[in-house]
């Protein structure tokens, strides 16, 4: 048996005709950018976030450094970053000017770990991003309470956790703005690359529209040395008709990660948690063993498709040699990025791939 990492098939073939039709539909109607599917979408992926402002742009990436730069954040400043995270999270820091400052997490969730944020903080601080990694929310309340103490911005960064809750409130409106990806492979994924930040914040949200949109508040009126990083028509047209179905989705995947947790028992392996607080949204299940590197080529022979989110740590990637961290700098962080390794799992995937999944995990020696 073949299993892939992950397939747009079954959800791609449950809507196909009413992608194919809105596409005619947008087509026909000559207007690319900035039109009726993007307010509308905005208005209804603001709803499913519990806010009242969400404002489309290129990509998870840009709706992050949106938001700092709409804060004001940028040279001489400093971000709490988790130390375990994509480097997106870190680059949107970096773009501004300001300095990302890496926070270990708690291994059981891979996610920042509140106890340790405070040691981070200078005088310099003006924000935490708070990512809610592999589809499971951050400690938000511990977060929080830090930053207000400290007079912080909390952001968070919602890339992976469309539709995951904290203590049931949406991921997205736990902070005072969130940036969302809508990469192809996210839970809610676009057919090509798009985000959006959102916010209950109408000041920063008027400042994200301006800034994303070359500067401008008003056609050929600048008031902002702006960028370029807009949603286009079609991509939010997808993402109406996707959103509908993401609730279902999710919950599809919970039913996958119940399955693995459930059948996996190989000691070699640690599979991973939910906390008390969270709703998982399993955008994917990271399994971690000392024989990772094994286990994986193991799984390939057998036909079965994994990938390792992430094999290098933030503060040991070249591009962040400016910062002069070296390996043992974050313990934590480098040890996960040696023993993770995500399995296979998307929306409708059947009993039979996930038993094979488990059944081979669970032979492993």
């Amino acid at each position: 048996m073949n299993i892939p990492f992950a397939s747009f098939e079954p959800m791609h073939k449950e809507i196909e005709d009413e992608l194919l039709n809105k596409f005619k539909e947008v087509y026909k109607k000559n207007w690319f950018i900035q039109g009726e599917e993007v307010k509308k979408f905005e208005e209804e992926f603001a709803a499913f976030c519990d806010s009242k402002y969400c404002i489309g742009c290129g990509n998870g990436l840009d709706a992050l450094y949106l938001i700092l730069r709409g804060y004001g954040i940028g040279a001489g400043d400093e971000v709490v970053v988790p130390s375990n995270t994509y480097i997106a999270t870190a680059l949107a820091v970096s773009y501004t000017g300001a300095k990302p400052v890496f926070v270990e997490p708690k291994p059981q969730t891979y996610n920042i770990d509140p106890d340790l944020i405070e040691t981070a903080i200078t005088h310099k601080t003006r924000a935490i991003i708070a990512v809610h990694l592999y589809g499971q929310a951050a400690d938000m309340d511990k977060i929080n309470k830090i930053a207000k103490k400290y007079n912080l911005k909390v952001v968070e960064d919602s890339a992976q956790s469309h539709g995951a809750l904290y203590k049931s409130r949406k991921t997205g409106s736990l902070g005072d703005a969130s940036g969302f990806s809508f990469y192809p492979g996210k839970n809610l994924g676009a057919l090509g690359d798009a985000g959006a930040a959102v916010t209950n914040d109408k000041e920063l949200a008027d400042k994200i529209r301006a800034i994303a949109n070359y500067g401008s508040d008003k056609k050929y009126h600048h008031i902002y040395k702006g960028i370029n990083s807009r949603l286009d028509e079609i991509q939010a047209a997808f993402l109406r008709i996707k959103l509908k179905n993401l609730d279902r989705w999710n919950e599809d995947r919970v039913r996958i990660a119940r399955k693995y947790i459930e059948g996996i028992n190989n000691p070699q392996i640690i599979k991973p948690i939910e906390a008390v607080y969270a709703k998982h949204v399993w955008h994917l299940f990271v399994i971690r063993t000392k024989k990772r590197d094994n286990l994986q080529e193991y799984l390939k022979n057998k036909g079965i498709d994994t990938l390792i989110h992430y094999p290098i740590p933030m503060h040991l990637q070249q591009a962040y040699q400016d910062l002069n961290l070296k390996f043992g700098d974050f313990p934590i962080a480098e040890e996960i990025s040696k023993e993770v390794l995500s399995l296979p799992i998307w929306y409708g995937m059947k009993d039979s791939e996930i038993e094979y999944v488990i059944d081979t995990i669970n032979s492993f020696k």
